[in-house]
């Protein structure tokens, strides 16, 4: 995936799923991880994000956190990685 360098590809998925295959050069931050909230903070808060997981739900979810967190340049991949890598 072709991205600036002010945007961000946040993979909110498992590590057993990122197994199975990732975008390229995306930032890896599982949802499910009880430090997730901490570890967003390390993020740059100035940039925007392209968040996603396995089809699009849980990617919701983590934009809803970071959005509390103060982020506030969020976009959820629609159809997740299942539907990136089909589309490839």
């Amino acid at each position: 995936m072709n991205t600036e360098k002010n945007v961000v590809v946040l993979d909110v998925r498992t590590p057993q799923e990122t197994a199975q295959g990732v975008i390229k050069g995306a930032v890896e931050i599982n949802l499910y991880d009880p430090e997730f909230e901490q570890k967003i903070q390390q993020l740059d808060k100035s940039k925007t994000y392209l968040v996603y997981c396995r089809s699009g739900k849980r990617s919701v979810s983590a934009c809803n956190v970071m959005a509390k967190n103060g982020f506030s340049k969020l976009y959820n991949l629609k159809g997740g990685y299942n539907s990136w890598s089909s589309n490839r």
